[in-house]
This record gives structure tokens, sequence and C-alpha cells, in this order.
């Protein structure tokens, strides 16, 4: 008598996430959208400050080569209450440097869940979806949540310069020209890049999971507990608070 074959069992597909704080609450990113994590202090002498009437979230500006990073405080964007940040998120692919109080761990998802009905408003354009990790429900980020095109059109027009503004450019830099060309010494920028040794750069990863919505959520086995749902957690120190403002 033949026995039947034995299936093999399909292997659990993982993401690894950061989990991190912002205003005290809990959030999950893939660890594959955060390019780098960096201290703010690092923003001090880089970050320009931008105001754009009806965006209070963004606040500064940070030039990298060609390209700008629009700074987002997390608590705005989640209406949350105000907080002293930590660290800066640099979000691979997107043009958001995301302030949060700091790192809870690094930990691997198994399973996504779908945004259940109640969120029903912009949160659902701010979630992948929702994950469990030690019996708490973590909403997961979309890390282009952040800032919608709408929204990154009225930050790059704002920073257009005017014409009276572009006369006066002009004029600089005839004066500049003219300065140099006479011996005087050339003009400096201040600011530049984000240049720090405190940075953490993390790889690219694989495939991040699809949310499901019959599918169970799980977390991570042996991962040390995080708390269980309404638990409290100690506020953050806002002692020795950084330069860039709330």
């Amino acid at each position: 008598m033949r026995l039947p074959t034995p299936t093999k069992s399909q292997p659990v597909r993982t993401e690894q996430i950061i989990l991190f704080r912002v205003s005290g609450q809990l959030f999950a990113v893939s660890s594959a959208s955060v390019k780098e994590v960096r201290s703010v202090d690092t923003l001090a002498g880089a970050a320009k400050e931008i105001a754009q009437a009806g965006l209070r979230k963004v606040r500064h500006i940070v030039q990298r080569g060609e390209h700008s990073l629009y700074v987002v405080n997390g608590a705005m964007h989640f209406g949350l209450p105000a907080f002293a940040p930590a660290l800066v998120f640099v979000l691979r692919h997107t043009r958001t440097a995301l302030l949060v109080d700091g790192i809870e761990k690094m930990t691997t998802m198994t399973r996504l869940q779908a945004l259940p009905q109640a969120f029903c408003n912009d949160e659902r354009d701010w979630y992948r979806g929702v994950t469990a990790i030690d019996q708490t429900v973590v909403p997961v980020v979309k890390p282009e949540g952040f800032l919608t095109p709408d929204e990154l059109f009225l930050l790059d027009s704002s920073l257009q310069p005017k014409a009276s503004d572009s006369a006066a450019l002009d004029s600089a830099a005839c004066d500049s020209a003219a300065s140099q060309a006479a011996g005087g010494p050339p003009s400096v920028f201040e600011g530049g890049g984000l240049e720090s040794t405190s940075t953490t750069n993390f790889p690219c990863e694989p495939a991040s999971l699809k949310a499901t919505s019959d599918a169970p959520v799980d977390s991570e086995a042996g991962t040390a507990p995080l708390g269980f749902k309404g638990a409290d957690f100690a506020p953050t120190d806002t002692t020795n608070s950084p330069s860039i403002p709330q």
C-alpha cells in the first residue's frame, strides 16, 4: 500500500518592522521604508524654517543635494498632544523626515490585518493596516501617507521665489560676483545636508506583507512584552529639549 506523499507546508512570510512612539502612542513602520535614523540634533544646522498656512505639521525643510526633505511633526500629523522629539526617520522613496519620540524595538510581523471599518477618515491613507505585537494592536503606517501630493504641491509652491525676491537675488548675485572679482572673500552657504556620525542606515528588505481581512494577526514568538492595551507608559523625558520647535 502506497502512502500519500506529505505536502510541504509553505514557509511563513515575515516582515521586519520598527516599533516607535509618537506622543507616547505606539506605531509600526516597515524597516525597509526607513532609510536612516538620526538624532534631532543633526537638524539644528541643516533645517531651514518654512511656514505654509494650513499645514502646521511641516515647519522645516532640509536640503540634501538636489533633493529637499520636509520635516513632519508626527504628533501634529496624528492629532496627538505636543511632544519633544528625539529622533528623525528619513523615509525611503519619499520626501519626508518624520519626528518621533524614539524607537521601542525592532521585531518581526507575520500577519497584517486590514483596517477595521471604524477607520473611515484620513487615517485610511495613514496606515497600511494593523498588526498584533504581544497582545497589543499596533497600526502600521504608510511612509507615503505623511504628505499627500496636494500637500507636497503646496509646500513646493511656497518655496518658489516671488518676482521681487528674484530681482533681489539677481542683485545679490551681481554684488557677489563683483566682490569676488575685486578679490573679496566668497560667500558661504551655512547649512547643507545632514552630516553626522550618529546615523543608523537600514538596508532594503524583501517585499512587504499584504493586508488581509480574514487572517489572524500574530506577533513574533519570544519577544519581550510591551504591555497590554490600555497600559500606562512612562512619559517621554522632555529635559534638554532639542532646538527644533514643536
